[in-house]
């Protein structure tokens, strides 16, 4: 039987805020993360999260009914924190196109420390099905409404850049979470993705300025 101890390292990008003060529901979405990076989510049984958490199966099934459920949760903390770590990484009063740079290295970051899982949450999460739809459409309104409430920073407003529309937000957070995705995918360096990322978001924001 596995006794409950103390919580281990975690990876690099902690979950959410909101679970920190629940010890042993942190340690399992981080267990979740840990046995994803180790083996993926197909593969990855309560046993696992369990093992890399430290913890209980019986603790477990305390704080979440099943696997999926774990996994619902993960993703939704961890695509809140990369939110807020993108929004902190942003100057509002810097010049447009750095704050973009700034956004898409932030975003870089947040992949480049547990690559596995972001990947899941694009590839995997959709094939849960309907019991996951509102959670998948909610994560990608919080992208688009971070990106509208960036474009709307002083530093855009001074070179007289519109705030972005919901639909080319939508077309950013697509093409930036496929770009990733194939780039995890085929064991490549998700830096290389900068720059190209950056040229793209620029040309887009300027574009739509032009057609505002």
């Amino acid at each position: 039987m596995t006794v409950d101890v103390a919580a281990p390292t975690g990876p690099a990008t902690p979950v959410g805020a909101e679970v920190a003060g629940h010890p042993f529901r942190r340690r399992l979405l981080e267990g979740l993360a840990e046995s994803i990076t180790e083996r993926g989510y197909r593969d990855t049984t309560i046993a696992d999260i369990v093992r890399h958490a430290r913890t209980s199966k019986r603790t477990f099934y305390q704080e979440f009914s099943s696997k999926e459920e774990c996994f619902i949760e993960l993703l939704r903390t961890s695509n809140e924190e990369m939110i807020r770590q993108i929004v902190g990484a942003v100057d509002p009063q810097a010049f447009w196109h750095d704050q973009i740079q700034q956004a898409i290295g932030a975003y870089v970051d947040v992949i480049e420390s547990r690559p596995a899982v972001i990947l899941s949450w694009i590839r995997e999460l959709p094939a849960l099905g309907a019991v996951v739809r509102s959670v998948q459409r909610r994560g990608i309104e919080q992208f688009i409404e971070m990106m509208v409430d960036i474009s709307s920073n002083p530093g855009f407003r001074r070179d007289n850049i519109p705030p972005a529309s919901r639909q080319m937000a939508l077309i950013l957070v697509g093409g930036l979470r496929e770009l990733a995705a194939l780039t995890v995918e085929d064991d490549k360096n998700v830096r290389e993705i900068v720059d190209t990322a950056v040229a793209a978001s620029i040309a887009l924001v300027a574009a739509g300025a032009q057609t505002s």
